[in-house]
């Protein structure tokens, strides 16, 4: 573009260069939030195995002391039986997950304690949804499972 006698040219970008770029960086946008997305819930969900794995190490402690594995949900903590944070993190409003343990199916909770740590639910952050694995357990026999429909939620 040339400019004209007596007039000065002043540099920018024209409105169909700025809705271009916009176009551009929408589409970018849209292909990298579904990624972004599914890293967070991984992530998450790898910080939801471990809390389980750490809480697994806590209750065979306490069962080499008492002989004895121990239940433990939001609504009933015992005191006597150490400390099992049913929530991950610093809070439970930030948590993705509500961990809990209880007897393994059919068995005696002296024997066999199941943990499970479920997302989103009403006394954790209920926007938060494991779509694919659901909710985690893991058993003092070593099984770990998922009630989600994917496979390898454990990997």
């Amino acid at each position: 573009m040339t400019a004209r006698a007596g007039t000065r040219w002043r540099g920018g970008f024209t409105l169909i260069e700025l809705l271009a770029v916009l176009a551009i960086a929408g589409i970018l946008a849209a292909f990298a939030y579904p990624s972004y997305t599914r890293h967070i819930v991984k992530m998450r969900r790898v910080e939801a195995q471990m809390a389980l794995l750490e809480a697994m190490g806590r209750q065979e402690q306490y069962r080499a002391l008492h002989h004895a594995y121990v239940a433990f949900s939001q609504d009933a903590v015992d005191p006597a039986a150490g400390n099992f944070a049913w929530w991950l993190g610093s809070s439970p409003a930030s948590s993705a997950y509500e961990l809990d343990g209880y007897a393994c199916p059919e068995r005696d909770v002296a024997q066999c304690v199941e943990l499970r740590a479920r997302p989103g639910t009403a006394s954790v952050d209920t926007r938060f949804a494991d779509r694919d694995c659901g909710t985690l357990t893991l058993d003092s026999t070593g099984v770990q499972g998922a009630s989600g429909p994917a496979e390898g939620c454990w990997r």
